[in-house]
Protein backbone atom coordinates (compact mmCIF):
# COMPACT_ATOMS: atom_id res chain seq x y z
CA UNK A 1 0.00 0.00 0.00
CA UNK A 2 1.22 3.25 -1.10
CA UNK A 3 0.95 6.47 1.19
CA UNK A 4 1.14 10.26 -0.42
CA UNK A 5 2.12 12.99 2.12
CA UNK A 6 1.72 16.49 0.45
CA UNK A 7 5.07 17.76 0.70
CA UNK A 8 8.07 16.02 -0.35
CA UNK A 9 11.89 17.09 -0.35
CA UNK A 10 14.76 15.09 -1.67
CA UNK A 11 15.94 13.95 1.83
CA UNK A 12 11.96 13.28 3.13
CA UNK A 13 12.25 11.41 -0.41
CA UNK A 14 15.31 9.15 0.48
CA UNK A 15 14.05 8.51 3.69
CA UNK A 16 10.48 7.36 2.67
CA UNK A 17 11.96 5.03 0.15
CA UNK A 18 15.04 3.57 2.60
CA UNK A 19 12.06 1.99 4.50
CA UNK A 20 11.08 -0.17 1.84
CA UNK A 21 12.01 -3.12 0.38
CA UNK A 22 9.26 -3.35 -2.53
CA UNK A 23 10.58 -1.87 -5.39
CA UNK A 24 6.80 -1.01 -6.12
CA UNK A 25 6.67 0.84 -2.80
CA UNK A 26 9.66 2.84 -3.88
CA UNK A 27 7.90 3.47 -7.35
CA UNK A 28 4.76 4.32 -5.38
CA UNK A 29 6.37 6.86 -3.05
CA UNK A 30 8.49 8.95 -6.35
CA UNK A 31 5.08 8.88 -8.47
CA UNK A 32 3.64 10.74 -5.10
CA UNK A 33 6.38 13.31 -4.91
CA UNK A 34 6.25 13.86 -8.63
CA UNK A 35 2.76 14.76 -7.81
CA UNK A 36 3.17 16.99 -5.04
CA UNK A 37 5.47 18.35 -7.10
CA UNK A 38 3.54 18.88 -10.05
CA UNK A 39 0.60 20.24 -7.59
CA UNK A 40 3.32 23.24 -6.05
CA UNK A 41 4.29 23.62 -9.67
CA UNK A 42 0.71 24.46 -11.04
CA UNK A 43 -0.27 26.60 -8.15
CA UNK A 44 3.33 28.53 -8.45
CA UNK A 45 2.33 29.14 -12.61
CA UNK A 46 -0.94 30.19 -11.76
CA UNK A 47 1.09 32.66 -8.80
CA UNK A 48 3.30 33.99 -11.22
CA UNK A 49 0.18 34.87 -13.80
CA UNK A 50 -1.20 36.87 -11.18
CA UNK A 51 2.08 38.71 -9.82
CA UNK A 52 3.01 39.51 -13.82
CA UNK A 53 -0.71 40.93 -14.38
CA UNK A 54 -0.46 43.01 -10.77
CA UNK A 55 3.38 44.37 -12.71
CA UNK A 56 1.57 45.94 -15.47
CA UNK A 57 -1.16 47.28 -14.05
CA UNK A 58 1.42 48.64 -11.41
CA UNK A 59 3.69 50.38 -14.20
CA UNK A 60 0.14 51.38 -15.85
CA UNK A 61 -0.37 53.37 -12.62
CA UNK A 62 3.01 54.92 -12.66
CA UNK A 63 2.79 55.96 -15.91
CA UNK A 64 -0.74 57.96 -15.75
CA UNK A 65 0.27 58.98 -12.27
CA UNK A 66 3.72 60.63 -13.85
CA UNK A 67 1.87 61.80 -16.74
CA UNK A 68 -0.51 63.72 -14.35
CA UNK A 69 1.87 65.18 -12.39
CA UNK A 70 4.29 66.19 -15.81
CA UNK A 71 0.84 67.99 -17.08
CA UNK A 72 0.46 70.07 -13.80
CA UNK A 73 3.51 70.84 -13.06
CA UNK A 74 4.27 72.13 -16.75
CA UNK A 75 1.65 74.90 -15.85
CA UNK A 76 3.30 75.87 -12.52
CA UNK A 77 6.47 79.02 -12.40
CA UNK A 78 8.74 77.74 -11.51
CA UNK A 79 8.64 74.16 -13.20
CA UNK A 80 10.17 72.50 -10.25
CA UNK A 81 9.12 71.07 -6.80
CA UNK A 82 11.31 70.45 -4.20
CA UNK A 83 9.90 68.13 -1.59
CA UNK A 84 11.79 66.18 1.11
CA UNK A 85 11.91 62.78 -0.85
CA UNK A 86 12.40 64.24 -4.31
CA UNK A 87 12.71 67.10 -7.13
CA UNK A 88 10.69 67.31 -9.58
CA UNK A 89 11.47 69.55 -12.54
CA UNK A 90 10.55 69.79 -16.34
CA UNK A 91 13.03 70.00 -19.30
CA UNK A 92 12.44 70.07 -22.73
CA UNK A 93 12.16 67.28 -24.70
CA UNK A 94 15.06 65.98 -26.79
CA UNK A 95 14.77 67.94 -29.87
CA UNK A 96 14.44 65.25 -33.02
CA UNK A 97 17.65 64.65 -35.33
CA UNK A 98 16.68 67.39 -38.48
CA UNK A 99 19.26 66.76 -40.39
CA UNK A 100 18.11 62.54 -40.19
CA UNK A 101 14.65 63.54 -40.86
CA UNK A 102 15.54 66.07 -43.49
CA UNK A 103 17.33 63.73 -45.53
CA UNK A 104 14.51 60.85 -45.10
CA UNK A 105 11.96 63.49 -46.04
CA UNK A 106 13.79 64.43 -49.15
CA UNK A 107 13.74 61.04 -50.47
CA UNK A 108 10.13 60.70 -49.88
CA UNK A 109 10.19 58.95 -46.95
CA UNK A 110 7.24 58.74 -45.25
CA UNK A 111 8.04 58.66 -41.34
CA UNK A 112 4.76 57.60 -38.94
CA UNK A 113 4.39 60.08 -36.13
CA UNK A 114 6.71 62.70 -37.35
CA UNK A 115 5.19 66.03 -37.51
CA UNK A 116 7.05 69.59 -36.72
CA UNK A 117 6.23 70.88 -33.47
CA UNK A 118 7.88 71.66 -30.27
CA UNK A 119 9.23 68.56 -28.26
CA UNK A 120 7.23 67.49 -25.68
CA UNK A 121 8.49 68.29 -22.23
CA UNK A 122 10.04 65.70 -20.05
CA UNK A 123 8.87 64.80 -16.44
CA UNK A 124 12.67 64.63 -14.07
CA UNK A 125 12.32 62.59 -10.76
CA UNK A 126 15.72 62.40 -8.87
CA UNK A 127 15.14 60.67 -5.35
CA UNK A 128 17.49 61.19 -2.51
Amino acid sequence: MVHCARSFDEQILADTVEGFADLHEIVGAIICAALSDEALATTLEARVVEMHDRLGRLKDRVFKRRQIAKDDLVKLDPKKLVAPEFTASIRSGAPPDRQRLASDLRRGTIIAGVSLSKPEPILSVKTR
